[in-house]
């Protein structure tokens, strides 16, 4: 009895020290990302979203801070596919991420995402452009059960994140 008591003192503090770490984490993740509304946006984040979703479904509005950056993403859906547009502050788009057919990749981007995905279920592909040209593309991949993302840049190389 006397050993239990002992040994469950060194547990508890190492349990609160854990359970702080994963609350504090899970803040930390919370404050990178957090969803907005169109009246929380700065007014040329506004203007330029009123612009890219005319004739769009608007499936969501955030505000994300990326090393110290903060950006403001509108996710689209348009012509039945996703398009997501990532916006700065003065309202300029940085970056714009749409669902595109795995058939319609360059043969060298479409063979890299298969051969990488092995066995897994390419589920969902984008392109990601950078003022008016495609820099790269992702894949969403399943896999007995799990996610994962493959990214490739325009030749099919890949691109760790």
């Amino acid at each position: 009895m006397k050993i239990v008591r002992k040994e469950i003192p060194l547990f508890a503090p190492l349990a609160v020290v854990l359970l702080g770490a994963s609350c504090a984490i899970a803040q930390a993740k919370q404050e990178t990302e957090s969803k907005v509304t169109m009246k929380d946006l700065p007014a040329p984040v506004q203007a330029k979203v009123k612009e890219l979703s005319k004739g769009a479904f608007m499936r969501g509005l955030s505000k994300e801070v990326e090393n110290g950056q903060t950006f403001y993403e509108v996710e689209l859906r348009v012509n039945g596919h996703n398009r997501d547009a990532l916006i700065d502050p003065a309202g300029k788009v940085v970056e714009i991420e749409e669902q595109v057919p795995l058939a319609s990749l360059p043969s060298e981007v479409k063979s890299a995402i298969v051969r990488q995905a092995g066995k897994g279920r390419i589920m969902l592909v984008e392109s990601i452009s950078e003022g008016n040209s495609v820099v790269a593309y992702e894949a969403q991949i399943s896999t007995a059960g799990k996610k994962s993302e493959i990214k490739v840049d325009t030749t099919g190389k890949p691109i760790k994140k």
